[in-house]
């Protein structure tokens, strides 16, 4: 036939259309390609972002020298370590020295005096930079704002050892301010440092008032990056300054305070060892016995130190932190949808 019935209908082409099974063009090409390799992969996103790569390389370096290479030294608590025989050299003695921390006298007290310091501390002073941030962000002065943040940030570049000294002097017996204003009150005065149901106010309020303006510097950035016009949004609608804060500052501020509240919550085992060691006296010594402390004195100060003894007291606690950050991740993903990991 020389020409084509131009009355048969004639195929339409549909592009990439179904093949075999309904897969399209492209889905066949694409299974058919090689997948590069995870080297091959790394290198293009290296050669592609390699300036910033740069710029996060002394940090890598940082982690790795100080927080990778020591954990070579962990096996320090399975051994006798002695220095004159090095890491490798010194006896393997496996689980005796966790055995020997569990079994001893006051482990059950030291646990507990730990635990409880820093969970009323979380308890009280995790609300409290929140709170600041959000009545720092609500001035409208900026040179006053700023003059407020300088204020509530020098506590915290006060070394550990001068506050226990300021401690020491407002809460003296004798001629401190505190008890001078209990004398002027007709009241009798208060040795606070040797009382045992002192030192955790002393010690939880030290913190607070030193770390708590430092500490509001992640949530004012958050309040700093809304949007002004939900602000201004809210003002046409008549909305106080209360209801700006309900529906707009503390919603923007939940994430952030969860995930920081998750990483605090790793810190319950650990504590101040320096302030816990310079405020502890022979008078508290029932609630000021921590952890840190114990480990600082069978470890170094004791006559004949025991680093092993020592090292496997401080790995045990950074596993027991270690999964309690775990759970509480998980709860949090499971309760709110917000987590580390």
């Amino acid at each position: 036939m020389l020409f084509p019935d131009r009355n048969k209908p004639k195929k339409r082409f549909r592009g990439p259309e179904a093949i075999e099974g309904g897969s399209t063009l492209s889905q066949t090409v694409s299974s058919r390609r090689p997948t590069a390799s995870l080297g091959v992969r790394a290198g293009r996103v290296f050669r592609r972002d390699w300036q910033l790569w740069v710029l996060l390389l002394p940090t890598l370096a940082f982690f790795i020298v100080f927080s990778y290479f020591p954990m070579y030294g962990v096996q320090i608590a399975f051994r006798n370590y002695k220095a004159a025989f090095g890491i490798t050299g010194s006896p393997w003695v496996g689980l005796k020295n966790f055995e020997k921390f569990f079994s001893s006298y006051y482990c059950g007290r030291m646990f507990a005096n730990t635990f409880l310091l820093n969970l009323f501390g979380l308890l009280f002073g995790f609300p409290i930079p929140i709170l600041l941030a959000i009545m720092l962000n609500q001035l409208n002065s900026k040179r006053f704002r700023g003059f407020t943040q300088t204020a509530i940030y020098v506590p915290h570049f006060i070394s550990t050892v001068v506050l226990a000294g300021m401690i020491y002097l407002f809460f003296s017996p004798t001629n401190g301010i505190i008890n001078s204003l209990i004398r002027l009150a007709g009241g009798k005065p208060i040795y606070f440092i040797m009382e045992p149901g002192w030192f955790r106010p002393l010690y939880i309020g030290s913190d607070i008032w030193q770390n708590a303006g430092w500490n509001t510097i992640l949530y004012i950035a958050t309040l700093t990056g809304i949007d002004p016009q939900l602000y201004e949004a809210a003002t046409i609608d008549g909305a106080t300054r209360w209801d700006k804060i309900k529906h707009i500052d503390i919603p923007h501020l939940i994430p952030i305070s969860v995930m920081m509240l998750i990483l605090n919550c790793g810190s319950l085992l650990s504590s101040n060892t320096d302030k816990a060691l310079l405020l502890q006296t022979s008078g508290n010594m029932a609630v000021s016995d921590i952890l840190g402390v114990y480990v600082y004195n069978v470890g170094i100060a004791a006559s004949k130190p025991q680093p092993s003894y020592a090292a496997a007291i401080g790995l045990c606690l950074n596993v027991i932190n270690f999964g309690i950050i775990l759970l509480v991740n998980t709860v949090s993903r499971r309760l709110s949808d917000i987590s580390l990991f």
